[in-house]
């Protein structure tokens, strides 16, 4: 039976760079300069099309992944601009084939509004960063606003049948997953943010 999830994610891969270009040229320089932090071995998850790639500073050793197959064949194509090296794999993030503590770095952009099970996707990460490594996370997530948080709960049930949520509590789900926030930063009013976190 086909994962519905990745279903959803499979049907956008065609007209994702389409409808995220805006997106990208309003916050490409700011993903820029927060992945520029980005050392060593690094775990890249979310990739989808690999619009992300061109933010990554250049000599890492990136592994890249997303559990959409189609998204997955479109990275691997950006994958080979990149002044470095990019493994492009399918891979679900809440069940991943690494051992323990096998990253330096681990980076995220607009993915947590989009995993099924956030927490246990972000406790998948802690589980493969190293000792003291960092994770660097561009994200959207629920305004604190009341106002504008109450229109992002009303929204997400239609979001989410075609594409993200809108009212992930990433900072907390975070927390729980066993990471201190050692930085957050507002991009946008408090609905897109900047995060690094510590394992």
């Amino acid at each position: 039976m086909n994962d519905p999830h990745i279903t959803k994610w499979d049907n956008n891969a065609a007209t994702f760079d389409l409808f995220n270009a805006g997106i990208e040229r309003r916050y490409g320089e700011v993903k820029r300069q927060h992945f520029a932090k980005a050392t060593g071995k690094t775990f890249l998850i979310a990739a989808g099309t690999g619009s992300d790639f061109q933010y990554l500073p250049p000599g890492l050793k990136v592994t890249a992944a997303d559990f959409s197959p189609k998204m997955v064949e479109l990275a691997k194509e950006k994958a080979k601009d990149y002044d470095g090296t990019i493994e492009v794999v399918q891979a679900d993030v809440t069940s991943l084939p690494y051992e323990y503590a096998s990253f330096d770095t681990i980076i995220t952009s607009c993915a947590f509004c989009s995993v099924p099970n956030p927490i246990a996707g972000l406790k998948e990460l802690h589980r493969i960063l190293k000792p003291d490594g960092r994770m660097f996370m561009f994200e959207h997530v629920r305004a604190t606003n009341p106002l504008l948080g109450f229109m992002m709960d009303i929204l997400t049930p239609i979001t989410r049948k075609f594409g993200p949520e809108l009212n992930r509590n990433t900072a907390a789900n975070v927390r729980k997953a066993g990471f201190t926030i050692d930085r957050e930063f507002n991009v946008y009013l408090d609905m897109v943010k900047l995060y690094t976190a510590i394992k």
